[in-house]
């Protein structure tokens, strides 16, 4: 898909990379829940555990910063607040798992894991990638068409440079 606003087609490929990352958890979930803990001596295990830290604490969380503070406050100053209410609640929701997600990830790339962390790593990361999955689906399919449909040329050149500065 593509979107001519620059904040859609930004969002949408920071959903594209989210979704690669969401699909890796569960292809090493699902290894895992018939061999067991993975090793971390594999590379692909080793890449895993050093990018869900990455993308979850920086990335998403940054994603969904500049939504809630800057987008929904466009949104509901155009009169579109039930997205963004359900939207932030989501947030709120993921942001915990991804923390925590996110330390498991890291202890295990230093120690390997533990049948207790393996086991919390797999619910916590399926319960993750489950609601990450649902929420872009939302995003792509509520949001970006509405943002794509209804901002501004003004706006969208002020939010996108918000956006890029912060990186």
């Amino acid at each position: 898909m593509s979107f001519n606003n620059r904040i859609s087609q930004t969002l949408h490929d920071e959903h594209g990379a989210t979704v690669a990352l969401m699909e890796r958890l569960e292809q090493l979930l699902a290894r895992g829940r018939r061999a067991g803990p993975p090793d971390k001596a594999d590379s692909n295990v080793a890449r895993l555990l050093s990018d869900l830290p990455t993308s979850l604490e920086t990335e998403v969380d940054r994603h969904f910063t500049f939504e809630e503070n800057h987008l929904f406050n466009y949104l509901e100053a155009v009169g579109d607040t039930g997205i963004c209410e359900h939207l932030t609640s989501e947030h709120q929701v993921m942001r915990p798992l991804g923390t925590r997600v996110a330390a498991l990830a890291r202890a295990a790339a230093i120690g390997g894991f533990t049948p207790e962390s393996w086991e919390e790593f797999t619910r916590l990361g399926q319960e993750l990638g489950d609601l990450m999955l649902a929420h872009v689906q939302k995003e792509e399919m509520a949001l970006l068409p509405v943002i794509e449909d209804n901002m501004d040329p003004e706006t969208e050149a002020r939010l996108y440079q918000e956006y890029v500065e912060n990186v």
